[in-house]
């Protein structure tokens, strides 16, 4: 990118509304959300509407803090590292999306690709099902099983998520997930 300005048109071009890139923290995450509900209200956006998107923020955002490889240590020795990725709203024709990228390992594609899959084949009853049992259990991960968030990520979408992983090199990949929502 060679300007700031070709940056700013490119976001314009695919319709993104608010994009943030670097390292995530809960507090920036409360930030960001008080920022998209009070655009959505602003562009007349039902509470529904706003919930679902905002929602899919959360889980996208959360992915982020938690799983990415790409890490900022704290200021101070003792503060936790900052999770590095990049999220974006925007509004095309009848749906608002959120897409999130961040850094993993190589390691963890086939895995995290597999859960994926397994979420975007199932129906609402099937996730809400899942869901549940997941809860029941605590939310935890076994080996086959999907986490929480990208359930809840899944039951929140108007349609299948999209998904898609870009090798960078030996021992890292960039992974993407685009989630929509009607207005």
């Amino acid at each position: 990118m060679k300007s700031l300005y070709q940056l700013k048109n490119c976001l314009n071009e695919n319709n993104i509304f608010l994009c943030f890139n670097g390292p995530f923290s809960q507090k920036l995450l409360v930030e960001i959300g008080e920022l998209l509900k009070r655009k959505m209200k602003s562009a007349e956006a039902s509470q529904t509407t706003i919930f679902k998107v905002f929602s899919i923020l959360v889980e996208q955002s959360q992915n982020i803090i938690r799983y990415s490889a790409d890490k900022f240590p704290g200021e101070k020795a003792s503060e936790d590292k900052f999770m590095s990725g990049v999220i974006a709203v925007g509004l095309e024709q009848d749906v608002y999306f959120v897409t999130a990228g961040n850094k993993i390992k190589n390691a963890e594609v086939s895995g995290l690709r597999d859960r994926l899959t397994q979420l975007q084949n199932m129906d609402r009853g099937a996730l809400n099902k899942l869901y549940k049992e997941q809860r029941k259990n605590g939310g935890s991960l076994n080996e086959n099983a999907a986490g929480l968030g990208l359930i809840e990520l899944a039951r929140k979408a108007s349609r299948p998520f999209e998904f898609h992983f870009e090798k960078i090199d030996d021992t890292f990949s960039f992974f993407s997930i685009k989630a929509v929502t009607k207005t």
